[in-house]
This record gives structure tokens, C-alpha cells and sequence, in this order.
């Protein structure tokens, strides 16, 4: 190779000499420079994405505070044992033990209800009324399609 190499022209032998100098430095450009720069660039739009996301909850946060200071959220929490009673009332579900706790949450226990209507309420309570269902235990009894229900409830969010 070396015969080969001196055996070319003086002029030969730079541009080849230039030639790879160039390969090299494109090799290091493709190898390093590039990735270096594309994961950059991610991590920059990554960031853009994150610092909006933190002014969003910025936001929502202050609007929180303003609601707390304000006492509006104070407006929007509901006797609960006045929304169980309402509702079971108007399904026909018998209530046998309706118990309030110190958490703001209401235990209710029900024995042989109609299954169907224990889901039906279950339903209008987290959708219809923004309750949440925290707990639920169901057993058979009664008979046929009859069930006794313990469900704890509280206000959601």
C-alpha cells in the first residue's frame, strides 16, 4: 500500500491525504456531532412541553386557591345523607343502616335489594349526583336476585 501511495503524483498524493481527512471528519460528525445535536433538540422540545404543563397547573393551582379563599367550594358540598336518602326514596330501596363518618364519608348498608336496582343506584350516585363510590360489598341474600349491599360514598374530587 505504502509502494502504491508513493508511487502517486505529489498532487495525487494530497488530494487523497484531503480526501480522508474529509471521510474522517464526516465519520466524526455521523458518529458524534449529529445524535449530540438530535438528542438536544428532544430534550429542548421536551422541555417546551414540560414548562407548559407546569404553567397549566400553575394555573389551576392559583384557581384553587382563589376558590378556597373565596369559600365557593364551601357552596358545592352537599348534605350527603340528604342525596342517599332522596335517591333511594325514589328507586325504592330500603335503607337499613344510613352512618355518617368523620371523613365526610357515608356508610350505607341495604339488605335484600333487588341487585338490578342496587346497580341502577350505584350508577345515578357516581354519575348523575358526583359521587364516589369508595367502597362496595356485595353478598347474595333474600332470595333470588336479592342482594345486601355496604357501600361507602363520599363527595368526589
Amino acid at each position: 500500500m505504502k509502494e502504491w501511495y508513493e508511487s502517486l503524483t505529489q498532487r495525487e498524493q494530497l488530494s487523497l491525504v484531503l480526501l480522508g481527512l474529509a471521510l474522517a471528519l464526516y465519520f466524526v460528525y455521523a458518529l458524534a456531532v449529529a445524535p449530540i445535536a438530535s438528542a438536544r433538540d428532544e430534550m429542548a422540545r421536551q422541555n417546551e412541553a414540560l414548562a407548559a404543563s407546569l404553567q397549566r397547573v400553575d394555573v389551576m393551582a392559583s384557581q384553587v386557591l382563589q376558590l378556597r379563599e373565596s369559600g365557593a367550594g364551601q357552596g358545592n358540598r352537599r348534605n350527603l345523607t340528604t342525596v342517599i336518602n332522596r335517591s333511594t326514596a325514589a328507586l325504592g330501596l330500603q335503607v337499613t343502616r344510613l352512618q355518617p363518618n368523620s371523613r365526610g364519608e357515608v356508610q350505607v348498608r341495604m339488605e335484600a335489594v333487588a341487585f338490578d336496582q342496587l346497580l341502577s343506584w350505584l350508577h345515578q350516585m357516581e354519575y348523575r349526583e358526583g359521587l364516589s363510590v369508595q367502597e362496595a360489598s356485595i353478598t347474595p341474600g333474600g332470595g333470588s336476585g336479592r342482594v345486601n349491599a355496604t357501600v361507602r360514598l363520599a363527595q368526589a374530587g
